[in-house]
Formats: C-alpha cells, structure tokens, sequence
C-alpha cells in the first residue's frame, strides 16, 4: 500500500454538550429556585443561569389553620351551651308542668272532700230528724190517752215571761248564732245540753250536764201546755238525744248540729217528744 494511501482519521470529532442542571428546594416556606442551565457551541462556554422566583403556598397558613380551629371551637361551645339550655328549659317546664298537675289535683281532691262534708253533715241532720219523728210518733201514741182529758192551750208568748223564766230566754237567745260543738259549753260555741246548763244557770239553778238526765230535772208537760223556759228533749225521758229551751211563741232555742249551729226555730221545723219544767 501506498505510504500516501488514505488513512481514517482517528480524531474526535467536536463535541456538542448540553447540558442541564435543575436544583430545587424548599427552605423556610418557599420553593427556593430552579435552575437551569444551558450551553451551546463549544464544551468551554460558561453557563448560563436563569433563577425563576415561585410564589409562596404556605404564607399565611398556620394562621388561617388557627383561626378555624378557634371557630370550630366557639361553634362546638354554642351548641354545648344551647344544648344546656335546651335542657334546663325543658326540665323546668316539665317542673312546671307537673306542679300545676299536682296544684289541680290538690284542688280537686279538696272540693271533693268539702262536697263529701257537707253531704255527709245533711245526711246526718236527715237521719237525726227521721230518728227524731219515729221516737215522737211512738211516744205519743203511749201518752195519748193521758193527754186527751186535758183541755188544749196556746203556747205562752214570750212576751209575757217574766223572773227566772225571763232570764233564761234571754239568754238563749243571745246565743243564736254561735257554733255547734260537741262538748261546747261557751262562750261562743256550745251543744245542745251545755247550752240549757248555762241558760238555767243564769237564774240560779244547777242543772245536770248530759241530755238524758236533763230530760227528767222536772216536771213532765204537754207540748200543749207550754210555757217559756221550759225544756223540750228529743227521744225518751231519761234516754234524750237532744234538747233545746221553749222560748214562747211557737218557738225554741237550742244548739242543733254543727250545720246550722245555735238557731231559733219554730216547734214544726222539728217537733219534740216530750217537755220538762223546771221553775
């Protein structure tokens, strides 16, 4: 081969080099730079470096981050507390509620038993009069034939009392109006023989304290034969339930029940059995 022959160059050939660089990092919040670098031409060129600037994500953020939670928090609170007060209403109107169930029924129970009182205090009085009218129906029969020889006479009017007779009416009277009480003996409540007692005792005369014995401290009368002052019982001499004082004029005085209380009334509102005189 010729010396001259061609030889394939060995030599390299020219390089044409790029390269780049990207750095990136985030430091105190940002995103810091990207850089990029680039060259053309020959390999001994300088780079050249562009910084592009990126708008911050975070700025702001912890603040915004608290300021939600501490609304969350205060809506959280509210509710709790319009919960408690939900509450606290309902229970005091359920107070409410179940107090003015409790006041009704209260009232109603005391009507009830004022109804059932004064029911019972009627039927009491009724009872006593029925009582009454059986005793008297039956002693008069007994003591018909006695009476019937005697000649019949007018009550005596008031107006003519006069003595012991005068103050013992008196008194009696004075007394309309006062309470019944069992066991009453004044001055301003009394039953029917501590009544009697204290209206004789005016005039000066002792009587016993009970009824039945009241009944037979004098002498027996006709309920024809009537003067003021006398006694007048219901039942039987010795076994009287009640007693009252003759008065005059169709009338008597005496401590009925405690309905009616000490009242004057006329012989027919309830008629005795039998009559006592004392004086």
């Amino acid at each position: 081969m010729s010396h001259t022959a061609h030889i394939p160059s060995h030599r390299k050939p020219r390089q044409r080099a790029s390269k780049s660089a990207l750095r990136a990092g985030v430091a105190g919040g940002f995103l810091s730079t990207i850089a990029v670098a680039g060259a053309a031409g020959p390999a001994q060129a300088e780079p050249v470096t562009q910084t592009i600037e990126m708008p911050t994500i975070t700025d702001g953020l912890s603040t915004a981050v608290a300021a939600s939670a501490q609304a969350t928090q205060q809506v959280a609170l509210d509710l709790e507390t319009q919960a408690s007060e939900d509450a606290a209403a309902e229970k005091a109107a359920k107070t409410a509620k179940k107090a003015h169930a409790e006041a009704v029924r209260k009232a109603e129970a005391k009507k009830k038993a004022e109804a059932a009182a004064k029911a019972e205090a009627e039927a009491e009085e009724r009872a006593e009069r029925a009582s009454r009218t059986s005793e008297r129906t039956t002693l008069s029969a007994s003591s018909g034939s006695s009476d019937s020889g005697s000649s019949a006479s007018a009550p005596s009017s008031s107006s003519n009392v006069s003595g012991s007779a005068a103050s013992i009416v008196a008194f009696a009277k004075a007394q309309v109006g006062d309470a019944y009480v069992s066991g009453g003996t004044g001055p301003n409540a009394w039953d029917c023989s501590g009544l009697v007692q204290a209206a004789y005792r005016t005039a000066g005369i002792d009587l016993p304290r009970v009824s039945q014995s009241q009944s037979t401290a004098g002498t027996q009368v006709s309920l024809d034969n009537l003067q003021p002052g006398d006694i007048l019982y219901w039942g039987g001499a010795g076994s009287a339930y009640h007693v009252a004082i003759y008065v005059g004029g169709g009338e008597f005085v005496g401590a009925q029940n405690s309905s009616t209380g000490t009242v004057q009334r006329s012989l027919d509102y309830d008629r005795p059995t039998g009559a006592v005189r004392v004086l």
